[in-house]
């Protein structure tokens, strides 16, 4: 039986489908989502009360790209679709040293949510609790003490984490901001420790004033 051009479209538009699902299946494999918090609000309205839920939503690959995302709906699991798509279209990219943890301490804050976050040697682990651990892990980093010294409130949370990561800073990024090499920029900051490191940095210091 000869096919005829529209079968020939028909199974051809299939096929397209199909591949553009096993690529959305792929791209949606390679990134790990964490619920970090549920919240259920009630509109008392004529005959019963009407249920919302807004559900907060971290979503990493493991390898320093980190987004979060906020969803609103009337059933859970639609909140937590909406979320988790908002936290893939705004993620960002956080170095980090040697795969596993930060280049630097570093302090953030949004509202009254103060963190700190502190470079670790490894071994360690996640030394987090919350929100934040669940932006450590989605993010990959392994070794890390973070500490929220203000609210508790989860969304100022893990908003303060993520103004402390987009401040960070690698040694490649701050060579190519003072025009230096990278060798550099590393070979002072594992010097600065120690007397020689210190005295090479203050000689440095009053060549340049």
């Amino acid at each position: 039986m000869a096919r005829t051009p529209n079968a020939e479209r028909g199974r051809d538009r299939d096929r397209g489908d199909r591949r553009d699902r096993n690529v959305e299946r792929e791209r949606d494999d390679e990134f790990v989502d964490k619920l970090v918090h549920i919240n259920r609000v009630a509109k008392v309205v004529k005959g019963g009360r009407r249920f919302a839920f807004a559900a907060l939503v971290v979503v990493g690959d493991n390898k320093g790209r980190v987004g979060y995302g906020t969803g609103k709906a009337r059933e859970v699991p639609e909140a937590i679709r909406k979320a988790t798509e908002q936290a893939k279209r705004t993620m960002v990219r956080v170095p980090l040293r040697e795969g596993r943890t930060l280049h630097h301490d570093v302090k953030g804050h949004f509202g009254a949510g103060r963190v700190l976050l502190r470079t670790a040697p490894a071994g360690t682990g996640i030394i987090a609790g919350g929100p934040m651990r669940a932006v450590f892990e989605t993010m990959g980093v392994q070794d890390v003490v973070a500490k929220c010294t203000g609210t508790t409130n989860p969304y100022n949370m893990i908003k303060a984490t993520f103004d402390a990561l987009v401040s960070l800073n690698s040694p490649r990024m701050i060579a190519a901001k003072r025009g230096k090499k990278v060798g550099d920029i590393v070979a002072r900051r594992e010097g600065s420790g120690t007397v020689d490191g210190a005295a090479e940095g203050a000689a440095d210091v009053s060549a340049s004033e």
